[in-house]
């Protein structure tokens, strides 16, 4: 059983220092995961990792098997979820070769199952704070340590994809007063509090969208940036998951984490229940 999952996007295929390697299979309700789920222990911590789009990143942003993939990590144990994305930046305090820890999310994507929920069994979830800030606390102080450029507090928005944005909709978005955009975060984000997990979010930061003059995203300029990126991530998950396994959950998660029980009577479909026998379990 794993501790913690790492969800790697795109430029993160692997991590290193892992030790006890097992590829494993998972099979979910929801199909099957963007990959095999790679187990290992990294300093006493035991961990499963996942390349979000698969390691040879065969996954759009839309086509991405979000449920599968949370529902896996869930079912190997894990209680808190690391994930890391390539992202662009509505600020010019937030550069390329920046790691940013958010605090809000826009969810902006429509073509996406956004739940595992349905089908008479109905759970209104809290999301007002998607990320939980004691772990986004760690990895900025501990990305600080290494002398990674680094920042906190910061509203990402999801997008579709895989185009990147227009000029005028990259200007949108930075009037809108939001600082980040990526294709992935949702509904990953929510997926994770549906299950009752921790989850922290990594940006790493590679371009500018395209709102600045001069300096629009292209796919050169993502793959400019994205190895250091990867270097950066890599020393930080080595540096922070020892702290971040011995860090219980916070009073503000759990204030937020669902009432997995509140709609379990006896009119839910005892196959619905049993296919969500993961998900419905708390183990925080």
């Amino acid at each position: 059983m794993i501790q913690i999952g790492i969800i790697g996007g795109s430029g993160l295929y692997n991590i290193e220092g892992l030790k006890n390697i097992k590829e494993i299979s998972v099979k979910t309700p929801f199909g099957n995961p963007s990959d095999k789920v790679i187990t290992g222990e990294i300093k006493g911590v035991r961990v499963g990792f996942i390349a979000r789009h698969n390691r040879k990143h065969l996954f759009t942003p839309t086509e991405v098997p979000y449920r599968a993939n949370i529902y896996a990590l869930k079912k190997l144990g894990a209680k808190t979820i690391l994930a890391f994305s390539a992202v662009g930046s509505l600020r010019e305090k937030f550069p390329p070769k920046t790691l940013v820890m958010p605090d809000q999310i826009i969810d902006k994507t429509t073509l996406r199952p956004n739940t595992f929920f349905g089908s008479g069994l109905v759970i209104h979830t809290s999301f007002a704070h998607p990320f939980c800030n004691c772990l986004q606390e760690i990895l900025y102080k501990e990305a600080k340590k290494l002398k990674i450029k680094t920042a906190k507090g910061a509203t990402l928005v999801a997008m579709e994809g895989p185009a990147y944005s227009t000029k005028a909709e990259s200007l949108f978005h930075k009037k809108m007063g939001w600082d980040l955009i990526g294709m992935t975060a949702c509904p990953e984000t929510k997926l994770a509090r549906e299950a009752a997990l921790r989850f922290a979010q990594v940006c790493m930061v590679t371009d500018y969208d395209s709102w600045k003059e001069g300096d629009e995203v292209n796919v050169a300029k993502v793959n400019e940036t994205m190895k250091y990126n990867e270097i950066a991530a890599k020393k930080l998950i080595l540096a922070a998951l020892p702290l971040i396994a011995k860090t219980a959950c916070c009073q503000e998660c759990k204030k937020e984490m669902p009432d997995l029980t509140a709609s379990h009577n006896k009119t839910i479909d005892k196959k619905v229940l049993a296919k969500l026998k993961v998900i419905l379990e708390h183990n925080f």
